[in-house]
């Protein structure tokens, strides 16, 4: 048994002596593992960082074999995301949540091909990549079986001012449906709907709450498991860039009203 594809590093495990165990997101044949010979050594380990896109090669006697693996270096992502503090958190997220929500050898090729994109821009700056992470969220829960509905409210169909989501269903909700339990639900950004509407700190936290809830509940509590580390990260680093620009612009805000004159 063999196969030759791109693949997506997700982890690398050292094992023995210079090994590693490596597992890999890839197109035809889902979250994937091999052990590379040599895979933690000075002269392979940077092949094998999270986030790096390789060309593969696993062979195995039988299938369901562990097997070995190689590779050769397509684009260093890791690399060229190092010295952005947020692009590092959100690559560390993408792997961790790829590796550790996706089953074993099951093929989810829209999930793979929905993450090169960001990967492969994630050099230009996080900030450009954060909302395509985030569809890609939404989208890897329904590849997973756990899919949002935010195209229309869930009480009356509509499809305009919809502003939450049920923490239950999964489903987003009116405005005016949502008031009176506004404190139990889930505030849904409008980008996150549209991908096509601008999209800041405040909004990616909302959404990295309401993504979060149902990795949280679904993809990973319906297996006992917590939320990866490097997901709460993320989130807390985003949270907290969304709290600065809240900050700064409240003391703007008020900047202006002490040097505004008072009413006659």
């Amino acid at each position: 048994m063999e196969w030759t594809a791109p693949g997506i590093v997700l982890e690398a495990r050292p094992l023995g002596e210079g090994g590693a165990v490596i597992t890999l997101l890839t197109e035809e044949h889902g979250r994937h593992g091999g052990l590379a010979k040599g895979g933690a050594s000075r002269a392979q380990a940077a092949t094998w960082l999270p986030g790096n896109l390789v060309e593969a090669h696993w062979v195995a006697r039988l299938s369901d074999q562990l097997g070995a693996i190689s590779g050769e270096l397509v684009h260093p992502t890791a690399a060229l995301a190092m010295e952005d503090p947020l692009a590092l958190a959100l690559l560390s997220s993408a792997c961790t949540v790829a590796a550790e929500a996706l089953p074993e050898r099951e093929p989810h090729p829209a999930v793979f091909r929905a993450l090169l994109p960001i990967l492969a821009h994630l050099q230009q700056g996080a900030e450009e990549v954060i909302p395509d992470y985030l569809h890609w969220e939404v989208l890897l829960l329904s590849e997973l079986g756990y899919g949002l509905d935010l195209a229309r409210c869930a009480v009356t169909g509509d499809t305009r001012d919809l502003t939450h989501v049920s923490p239950r269903s999964g489903r987003a909700a009116r405005a005016d449906i949502a008031a009176p339990y506004a404190d139990r639900m889930l505030p849904l950004p409008a980008f996150l709907r549209d991908a096509t509407l601008p999209s800041g700190p405040t909004d990616w936290s909302a959404a990295l709450r309401v993504t979060g809830h149902f990795l949280a509940r679904d993809a990973f509590g319906t297996r006992h498991r917590p939320m990866p580390a490097a997901r709460e990260a993320l989130a807390d680093r985003i949270a907290t860039r969304a709290g600065a620009g809240a900050g700064a612009g409240q003391a703007e805000a008020a900047g202006m009203e002490a040097e505004a004159p008072p009413p006659a």
